[in-house]
């Protein structure tokens, strides 16, 4: 398969999701004051997962590693930057949810959960900030869309490499034959002629 162009999905990201250079820079000034308050999140967000009957097989016996590598996470997305480097890294996070398994709706719930416990945060810490709430409530809903977009392409990218499979296979074409029929079709942008 050919490389990810990580420029290009972080744009595609960002406009998708309405995260823009305000919110950007908003996290990067206020996203440390929430790092103090994600081990709390990590916590409720996995209360809750324990609560979903078909979450038990992604978290049986893994509860603790989880917990620190979702506590990592949500810290990286709150400190930036978020840029082609930020884009590789959430795409890896997506790719790991793929090879465990875990269904794409996972991801999305998972987006809602995480913001379930971040907003009343945001109201405690910007009580005395309306102005700065609403620009802070802005930019994590746009930072969590624009993960998720990210993380939701890896399983886009497995499913067409899946079907990619399956049809060589029928074919006989081989990944290299495929590859020089691909690279003959692209269009002058370099992305394959529809």
């Amino acid at each position: 398969m050919s490389q990810i162009n990580f420029a290009a999905l972080c744009e595609r990201g960002k406009a998708c999701s309405g995260f823009d250079a305000e919110d950007e820079q908003v996290l990067m000034a206020e996203g440390a004051k929430l790092i103090p308050y994600l081990s709390a999140v990590t916590e409720q967000f996995y209360q809750d997962l324990q609560q979903i009957p078909a979450a038990a097989p992604f978290l049986e016996g893994r509860i603790d590693a989880l917990k620190a590598t979702h506590k990592a996470w949500l810290e990286t997305v709150f400190s930036g930057p978020y840029d082609e480097a930020f884009a590789a890294r959430m795409h890896k996070v997506g790719e790991v949810h793929v090879q465990v398994k875990l269904p794409v709706e996972f991801m999305s719930s998972g987006t809602l959960l995480i913001k379930k416990h971040l907003i009343p945060i945001l109201t405690q810490v910007y009580a005395d900030d309306v102005e700065l709430l609403g620009r802070m409530v802005k930019a994590v809903n746009g930072v969590t869309g624009f993960c998720l977009i990210i993380m939701q392409e890896s399983y886009q990218s497995s499913l067409l490499a899946q079907e990619l499979d399956k049809f060589m296979a029928i074919t006989g074409i081989s990944r290299a034959l495929f590859n020089n029929l691909a690279a003959a079709y692209k269009d002058d942008k370099g992305s394959a002629a529809a």
